[in-house]
């Protein structure tokens, strides 16, 4: 399925006391892969939300291999993991400058009619972004 990278420097403000990656910004790290997944698909998150489609997040798995610290350079790859349908799945891998796996994580995302606040299908324009 298809993927991206981006690479993140970790700011000071991301760590804690032991200049280690705070636990809790890896899913901001996560949504920033998947943000730009979007965006390079052609989708623009923003103009999804104008347009009436909220993208909640429903479930986050993580798994902590190794630490990140002040100044690293990470690389976050976004992979979609299956063919959207109400809900559109990803998985993550973000490693550090030596190559070495440093966290995994998988999201499910639902796509939400913020006319009618349940779930809907995925639009049509991504699918066909999807399967180009």
């Amino acid at each position: 399925m298809k993927f991206d990278e981006i690479q993140i420097r970790v700011r000071y403000g991301e760590t804690d006391q032991m200049g280690v990656v705070y636990h809790g910004n890896y899913a901001l790290y996560l949504e920033m892969g998947r943000i730009e997944w979007l965006r390079k698909l052609g989708v623009s998150y923003k103009k999804m939300e104008e347009d009436g489609i909220m993208l909640p997040v429903v479930s986050l798995s993580i798994n902590y291999k190794k630490s990140a610290g002040y100044d690293d350079l990470i690389n976050v790859k976004t992979q979609l993991k299956n063919k959207p349908t109400a809900k559109i799945e990803f998985e993550y891998e973000i490693t550090n400058e030596k190559g070495e796996i440093l966290t995994t994580a998988e999201t499910t995302l639902v796509f939400i009619d913020t006319k009618t606040n349940r779930p809907t299908r995925a639009p049509q324009y991504i699918l066909n972004l999807i399967n180009q």
